[in-house]
């Protein structure tokens, strides 16, 4: 990694954008594995070692990293179910994901929650919900706990546009509105719940209009944009940390895979993906640091060989990890007093 240096002290001397060197390439380090990690996890799947739902966050990488880099190791964190993402940029180990999605007794929730359900409490990771939208009111609950005990954290609870269409978006942000909470709204705007087109089945075209249906802020940000991201992220967190209310951010971005593995992809052409990957997010930010002198090209290819092997790693681990004993079945079914 490279270090920071009178000439390289950050972007903003040079752009107008504060960013160290330190900054710019722990963020392309980390979008960088979340790609590689999902491509191999890809692979898995193909071949079979990996069951059940897979849903890819390649295209929107930006959004997690952006995100986790704004707030601070004691905020709370809660997702959806393309969850790799958030969970990767938030520190967890490679290897205990990728025993996850195979289902292995070291995987981050010993091989029980599978793709959808990646959780760590120490992290302050509350996991990935399988049920759209039905993770916003448990969201609110964790804020109005923080309330409660007067905590300055705040939750973070990420989901995708097509749950601002649902009934649980509408009555936990409201709730959150009534109540203050320190909770932000990011939504991940990839413009596809599925296989629908979002402007098909929203009266409301920018989902950042709904704040106003809870009179709180909300903003449009360049979702491809990992500063932009961290950016729009500190900000709104610092005002609801404040006691400012609940925010919403609207992330514009693209998934460049289907929904999940199973995907088709007959309701969207070929020609838009390939423009949509012109704004690929690793791309841009690489473009970025580089013009900016925040590294050199040696530097993030050294970078980019690095995660290679990390995930290389993360799948032998996996693949070389022992089944959950069938006991544990029974475990972590009922809370021990």
């Amino acid at each position: 990694m490279a270090s920071t240096s009178p000439s390289r002290v950050s972007v903003e001397e040079a752009a107008g954008i504060n960013v160290t060197a330190e900054e710019a390439l722990d963020w392309f380090r980390k979008m960088s594995l979340i790609r590689r990690f999902e491509e191999r996890a890809e692979e898995a799947y193909g071949q079979g070692k990996i069951g059940g739902f897979l849903h890819l966050y390649i295209g929107e990488e930006a959004v997690a990293v952006g995100a986790m880099a704004a707030l601070r190791p004691e905020d709370d964190v809660i997702t959806h179910y393309r969850d790799h993402g958030y969970v990767l940029a938030r520190g967890i180990e490679p290897g205990r994901v990728m025993a996850e999605l195979y289902g292995k007794a070291t995987g981050l929730s010993k091989g029980k929650g599978g793709s959808m359900h990646m959780a760590d409490v120490r992290r302050h990771l509350w996991g990935g919900y399988a049920i759209v939208g039905g993770h916003i009111p448990v969201a609110t609950g964790l804020a109005l706990a923080n309330q409660y005990r007067n905590l300055p954290q705040v939750v973070a609870c990420f989901f995708g546009e097509g749950a601002t269409n649902t009934g649980t978006f509408y009555a936990g942000l409201n709730l959150a509105a009534v109540w203050k909470l320190a909770l932000i709204a990011i939504v991940e705007n990839n413009r596809y719940g599925m296989g629908t087109a979002f402007e098909r089945v929203s009266a409301v075209g920018d989902v950042y209009r709904k704040a106003s249906a809870f009179d709180i802020p909300g903003v449009k940000i360049d979702g491809n944009d990992v500063l932009a991201v961290r950016d729009a992220v500190h900000r709104m967190a610092e005002r609801s940390r404040a006691g400012g209310g609940p925010q919403l951010i609207e992330a514009m971005t693209y998934r460049f895979r289907g929904h999940s593995m199973g995907d088709p992809q007959r309701y969207r052409t070929r020609e838009e993906v390939e423009e949509a990957k012109a704004r690929d997010p690793i791309a841009c930010w690489r473009r970025t640091v580089l013009e900016n002198d925040l590294a050199t090209e040696a530097e993030l290819q050294k970078i980019r060989d690095e995660v290679e092997a990390e995930v290389e790693e993360a799948v032998q681990f996996a693949e070389n990890s022992p089944a959950p004993d069938p006991s544990e079945l029974y475990n972590d079914v009922l809370v021990s007093e």
